[in-house]
């Protein structure tokens, strides 16, 4: 595998959870990771506004030499990506049909929940991408559900979605474990109960910093799921494809040292900012501890 730089953006720390599992996905890449703090939250941000953000970081990322983007930002992903795609000549990885495709494979009573921002949630993008997904035939994993759904017995749908417009000003401050956040929790997630999902999609990057904190209000009884992994696994594909490999195997290094011995190499990645670098390198480090050493400010 050679070494490709892979540009990522969020609206701030969120994409990090994302950036998190490409280092240990993908240990012979580099990151350029663009959060744009002074713009966040973006999810009461027009769809006029989200492109124009867009277009201005992956203008920023592609000059600094990516060659791949990954939009770990779910409201952009609804509402800018395919605006981003038509424009820029190359690849584009975003989270909703990766998310949508986890949720899918994983629940066993067909109801699918999902929490984000007000953005996200408005565009119907994840009820549309999970039709998608059932169109091409990805079934859940679950034989009984995927037979029922077959013959017609039962429904495979997204019942419930969420917007949760204080959750990212929470994780922006770091107070992702506070009583605060436990509280905001409670209010939002009544309803994802009364609809007696199995599944819930964390519809938004910085959301899975709250995992804890939407599990103690859930309850074990409900799959949370995070679209990290599944966008990984694109990305992998993606990335092939640029090295002209065909067929699959895993890239990941099975070398047997911790993920903090393999990663502290802070010189392979760089980290930017629209809004407070030292702020970003705080908060950011607490999921990824001792790889954010730097962190530059861009203005736009």
């Amino acid at each position: 595998m050679k070494e490709h730089i892979i540009g990522v953006f969020d609206s701030g720390v969120g994409g990090l959870t994302i950036m998190k599992e490409i280092l240990f996905q993908i240990p012979e890449g580099k990151v350029i990771y663009l959060g744009d703090t002074a713009r966040v939250p973006y999810g009461s941000r027009s769809r006029e506004e989200l492109i124009r953000f867009g277009e201005e970081i992956c203008s920023f990322l592609i000059n600094e030499g990516a060659e791949v983007i990954v939009a770990a930002c779910n409201t952009s992903s609804a509402n800018a990506l395919p605006v981003l795609k038509e424009k820029f000549d190359l690849p584009f990885i975003g989270t909703i049909e990766p998310g949508a495709e986890a949720a899918v494979q994983a629940t066993k009573n067909g109801k699918i929940g999902l929490i984000a921002t007000e953005a996200t949630v408005g565009s119907n993008a994840y009820n549309l991408a999970v039709e998608k997904i059932l169109d091409r035939g990805i079934l859940p994993q679950d034989e009984e559900l995927a037979q029922d759904w077959v013959r017609g017995k039962k429904t495979i749908e997204l019942v419930k979605a969420q917007a949760c417009p204080l959750f990212v000003p929470l994780v922006e401050k770091g107070l992702f474990h506070s009583s605060e956040a436990r509280e905001v929790a409670q209010g939002y997630l009544t309803e994802i109960q009364e609809a007696q999902v199995d599944t819930l999609i964390l519809g938004c990057t910085h959301y899975p910093y709250l995992t804890e904190v939407i599990e103690s209000v859930l309850g074990e009884e409900i799959l949370l799921i995070d679209p990290a992994q599944s966008m990984v696994e694109e990305l992998k594909e993606v990335l092939r494809t640029l090295d002209g490999q065909k067929g699959e195997g895993s890239l990941r290094n099975e070398e047997g040292r911790c993920f903090e011995e393999r990663h502290r190499f802070e010189e392979r990645h760089r980290f930017f900012v629209s809004g407070d670098p030292e702020l970003f390198r705080q908060v950011g480090n607490t999921l990824l501890p001792g790889v954010i050493s730097h962190v530059e400010k861009v203005n736009w």
